[in-house]
């Protein structure tokens, strides 16, 4: 299913701290998934409700390809939880969203730089490139909140 040669070669190449990292990074895209399903409902409009679900599908895409990725590396499933506490209301949770998605997007580079494997090192260079463009519109919406 995945182009790893070896497996089990692949976990013991990489560090404890990359199977925690990606385990981070399956938590912070769960935490996103439950996070941008309750920003949508308090999204103002259809327009911005319907990209707040296009982006939280992104969210759950990239959730199932790292808990994958994580399965693979470790032989078993993650135990995935929220990690962060989504804001209750619009703006709040428009900032928050885009704090997150940049920070995100950085983190997500790093852990495509530490990788030995290049289907997990792609994998998480073409996240980071949707987090930032996610990014981007929730800047646009926080904009157009004020």
């Amino acid at each position: 299913m995945y182009p790893f040669t070896n497996y089990h070669d692949a976990l013991y190449r990489q560090s404890n701290k990359f199977i925690d990292d990606i385990e981070k990074a399956i938590n912070g895209e769960y935490s996103a998934i439950d996070c941008y399903a309750k920003l949508a409902n308090l999204a103002p409009n259809q327009k911005e409700r319907e990209r707040i679900l296009e982006i939280r599908q992104d969210e759950i895409k990239h959730y199932q390809q790292f808990v994958q990725i994580y399965r693979q590396l470790t032989g078993r499933l993650p135990q995935p939880k929220i990690v962060e506490q989504c804001p209750g209301h619009y703006r709040p949770g428009l900032e928050f969203a885009l704090q997150d998605e940049q920070k995100t997007v950085d983190f997500y580079m790093e852990i495509a730089d530490v990788a030995t494997d290049q289907f997990i090192k792609g994998a998480f260079r073409r996240a980071a490139i949707d987090e930032q463009n996610h990014a981007v519109w929730f800047l646009y919406f926080f904009s157009k909140a004020k």
